[in-house]
């Protein structure tokens, strides 16, 4: 059960990056190291975590507008 659990966690963790990425893409913000964290799939029962990663300046001014 545990093992279908964290397969699940991290199928869905793979999803939202996906949608992440694709919704930031339509409002013409990339960000290049968006991805699962490894560190956070190295436990035995895998919790899995977003990182958002680095940014230049400018990207990070079309974030805080997308969010306003």
């Amino acid at each position: 059960m545990k093992a279908h659990h964290s397969a699940f966690c991290v199928e869905e963790t793979e999803d939202m990056v996906k949608e992440l990425r694709a919704v930031l893409a339509k409002a013409g913000i990339a960000l290049p190291s968006l991805r699962i964290d490894p560190a956070s799939l190295a436990r035995e029962a895998p919790c899995p975590r977003i990182e958002l990663g680095g940014c230049s300046v400018e990207t990070a001014a079309r974030l805080a507008a997308a969010l306003r």
